[in-house]
């Protein structure tokens, strides 16, 4: 069993079939998809598919790239829609200096928010980090001194120090099909290092297609490309990596259940 940790099935690159991309998925050994929220204001999207799909859990949350379109999301806000029993996550929320959609202060502002609502409510924080890393790094280390709350790296692309940052603040790395990618040995050198129990493996789809689908549109059936390639990084086999990364992940997202038969 391999789980998708990070999916964006709203996205209307699955429109025409979502549920046979689905089936695609669980055909090929990934049981449990997160679907990820991108904006508060279209979260009753994001639940509808969860709730159409045993396979599929969601999180609720405002993407950096849309820090500035909602900046009167509220803690208690969040929370109240994170009560829906499909929700097993915060975000994604962070800080993305490479594209800077929005202005930095509303993103930095709306991170902080996000990190208020998963120390209160126990669920873990997707972040999103990117063309950041000493921002994002002050940023936890100042949050994580006020109360201690559980999170993830998500689609991990940054440098060396916030992955040791992230693992120091108790939080999970995962891995993208960026780790496929034959450029990527620095990233590899840097997953070979975070501790096994912390991994997590994603596809972000629609993006980020990992090898041999690079350039195409992505789907949750091929996070196990990822996952292989992850397994010969840290020198395991691919039982192994679906164990790992299934444990780790039920581990951080701790409201999801586990199929009774993960076979």
């Amino acid at each position: 069993m391999l789980v998708d940790s990070h999916c964006h099935l709203d996205f209307p690159d699955f429109a025409e079939d979502r549920a046979g991309f689905i089936a695609r998925a669980v055909a090929a050994g990934v049981k449990r998809m997160v679907t990820i929220s991108t904006r508060v204001r279209r979260f009753d999207d994001i639940r509808a598919i969860a709730e159409a799909h045993e396979e599929v859990w969601c999180s609720v949350g405002t993407h950096p790239h849309n820090a500035g379109e909602e900046t009167d999301v509220t803690v208690d806000q969040l929370l109240r829609l994170a009560e829906h029993e499909k929700v097993v996550a915060i975000g994604e929320a962070g800080l993305d200096y490479f594209y800077d959609k929005a202005p930095r202060d509303d993103q930095a502002a709306g991170l902080r928010t996000h990190i208020a609502a998963a120390r209160e409510s126990g669920l873990p924080l997707v972040i999103h980090a990117r063309d950041a890393d000493d921002d994002m790094a002050a940023i936890l280390e100042d949050e994580m001194g006020k109360g201690a709350f559980p999170f993830v790296l998500h689609c991990f692309s940054s440098g060396r120090k916030l992955a040791e940052t992230g693992v120091k603040l108790g939080g999970y790395v995962s891995f993208s099909g960026i780790l496929t990618f034959k450029k990527s040995e620095e990233l590899r050198a840097i997953a070979r290092d975070v501790p096994r129990e912390r991994l997590l493996v994603e596809t972000d789809a629609p993006y980020l297609a990992p090898m041999p689908h690079r350039g195409k549109r992505n789907e949750p059936a091929y996070v196990a490309h990822t996952a292989h390639v992850l397994a010969e990084t840290i020198g395991v086999d691919d039982a192994e990596i679906a164990r790992l990364t299934t444990d780790n992940f039920f581990r951080l997202f701790a409201r999801a259940q586990r199929p009774d038969i993960d076979a």
